[in-house]
């Protein structure tokens, strides 16, 4: 019975490629189809006489997550069947192994980076949970995985082989990454929000919402304001509005200072992690900087630590650059001279309502540099504390705010 579609994703290598397609040959018995995602459709230097149906299917808009669930959406076969980079099916694998007891939906896999993949799914169920938007395409799969209750999934060994492992620091730092997926934390208070202000990021406001989603210990709050944009961000923001996990907001265009505000009341959570729009969070971000949070004394009203640096690449995927070190700012004149953005900035909710939250300021309208002026204001009557921690990936792209207004950063501390 044909009742697997295998599909082979983040192939570079076409020798890597040919070696994927002719290992499933092992499970010719069962496969109905092959389907290949490549970034642009290509010529193709073999032939596979031994498939009925083998589809060549370039990437749309280089988006591979909208890419396949579409895909998904119109496979009828029973289970789906993933490779991926280097991955082929291991010739010691008994074709009647792939098969899922009744109560399981997912078969898994450890890779040598110990990194749990979804092998075997049943298509009803990809259907019914479809993958996130996520920051760079490796982490597509295990992301999926990470959000499968455990009673649905089934791990299996000797499933696939790995023909070459990347070395290179970009791959190992996302690998250190996606290993943040599996772990199962959970600490106690006190309790955090997340509030995320958006302006015409329609690219990236979904990678950022689903990395508060993802992570291995929820947020108490979710709360995303759109600030009058004027692209499709509002309308894709909208979807994750569920009033349960996320709270969404909309204003006209007024800036982030008065659009941060403007959600500052529905605030409960002792303290709020400020997540820009076109940034993300680390899986284990939440639990993470709760273990920070607990012991902080109670004059400090900011915590920091350090940025993972990334430079956005034009086919969707980034390039890691490197970590910005945080440095411990005591004075004001520490933070005049501090190399921002400073961040993450966890606030005390407490402390940020007592001095009326952001400054609206006249320069620019109050549209630029609201995270130094709010600094500014609490540093007058409070701490702020560096711990050396790292959850907190920037960004580095073309449509930036803050990198589109570099020039006007003296400026603006003349105003101070």
């Amino acid at each position: 019975m044909k009742d697997i579609t295998a599909i082979l994703i983040n192939y570079t290598n076409p020798n890597f490629l040919h070696r994927a397609i002719n290992s499933l040959n092992t499970i010719r018995t069962r496969l109905k189809s092959i389907i290949v995602l490549k970034e642009k459709k290509s010529i193709v230097d073999h032939t596979y006489n031994w498939i009925e149906k083998i589809e060549f299917i370039a990437i749309k808009e280089h988006d591979l997550r909208k890419t396949i669930n579409q895909i998904i959406n119109q496979i009828e076969s029973t289970y789906i069947f993933f490779l991926q980079n280097t991955e082929y099916v291991s010739p010691t694998l008994k074709v009647h192994s792939l098969n899922l007891p009744q109560t399981k939906e997912v078969m898994e896999t450890i890779d040598h980076n110990n990194i749990h993949q979804p092998v075997l799914i049943r298509t009803l169920f990809l259907k019914k949970q479809p993958f996130f938007p996520i920051p760079f395409k490796e982490a597509l799969l295990p992301s999926w995985l990470s959000n499968i209750n455990s009673s649905y999934r089934y791990v299996e060994k000797n499933i696939v082989k790995q023909a070459r492992n990347d070395s290179s620091k970009n791959q190992i730092v996302k690998n250190e990454f996606i290993q943040k997926y599996q772990k199962d934390t959970e600490t106690n208070n006190p309790s955090l929000a997340v509030v995320i202000a958006n302006y015409n990021m329609e690219k990236y406001i979904e990678t950022a919402i689903t990395s508060c989603l993802l992570q291995n210990e929820k947020p108490e709050q979710i709360l995303i304001i759109d600030d009058g944009s004027t692209d499709s961000s509002y309308e894709k923001i909208q979807k994750w509005n569920d009033k349960r996990e996320v709270n969404i907001f909309h204003q006209e265009n007024k800036g982030k200072a008065q659009a941060l505000n403007h959600i500052l009341p529905n605030i409960t959570s002792d303290f709020i992690l400020e997540l820009d729009a076109d940034d993300w969070l680390d899986p284990d971000a939440i639990s993470t900087i709760k273990k920070y949070l607990i012991h902080l004394d109670q004059d400090i009203s900011v915590l920091y630590g350090n940025l993972r640096k990334w430079k956005q690449l034009t086919n969707r995927d980034v390039l890691y650059k490197r970590i910005a070190k945080g440095m411990p700012v005591i004075k004001r004149k520490d933070l005049l001279n501090y190399h921002f953005p400073l961040g993450p900035r966890i606030y005390r909710s407490s402390t940020l309502k007592q001095v009326g939250g952001f400054p609206v300021i006249d320069f620019e309208n109050g549209h630029l540099y609201e995270d130094v002026s709010v600094l500014n204001r609490l540093i007058n009557c409070s701490r702020i504390e560096y711990k050396d921690f790292t959850v907190y990936n920037v960004r580095d792209h073309s449509e930036s705010i803050t990198k589109n207004n570099l020039s006007k950063w003296k400026d603006f501390i003349k105003t101070l």
